[in-house]
């Protein structure tokens, strides 16, 4: 929900200005963009909306399927190590009285697969399934922030 009030707000921003200075100027037309446009800003893998953006004249479908390969398999080993490294710390803590010292040593031997699955998550998610739909879409300019 964060990234869609950053593209809406980017969206009112870029476009608001335009208007008013149209309707200050009491130009004949007024520049609003079409729907098909703010739609493709929502799924581009981009923060600032332009009206036009550099494409490439094909997809290449063998890189989008790898990419969600990548992101299938990222989710399957996330998987893998909740299940054979977090879930027994848990399982067995469960089974005994409450104590501190439990408490402590079950946090403390879920850190390491907790940020193993934590990069995982981003990796499949900014990296596999964003460049996935920027090939989709055909976004042409992928250092665009640089």
């Amino acid at each position: 929900q964060v990234r869609l009030v950053m593209k809406a707000h980017s969206f009112i921003r870029e476009n608001v200005p335009r208007v008013l200075s149209s309707v200050k100027d009491k130009a004949g037309t007024v520049h609003i963009p079409r729907i098909s446009q703010y739609l493709y800003f929502l799924f581009a893998p981009t923060l600032i909306y332009r009206d036009n953006y550099p494409r490439n004249p094909t997809i290449r479908w063998g890189y989008v399927a790898t990419k969600f390969a990548q992101v299938l398999g990222s989710l399957f080993y996330a998987y893998y190590i909740f299940v054979r490294l977090c879930i027994p710390q848990f399982r067995n803590s469960s089974q005994e009285t409450f104590n501190l010292r439990g408490l402590v040593l079950c946090i403390f031997n879920s850190i390491l697969p907790g940020v193993l699955i934590l990069f995982l998550v981003f990796f499949a998610f900014l990296h596999c399934w964003l460049n996935a739909f920027a090939e989709m879409l055909r976004f042409a300019d992928r250092m665009f922030y640089k």
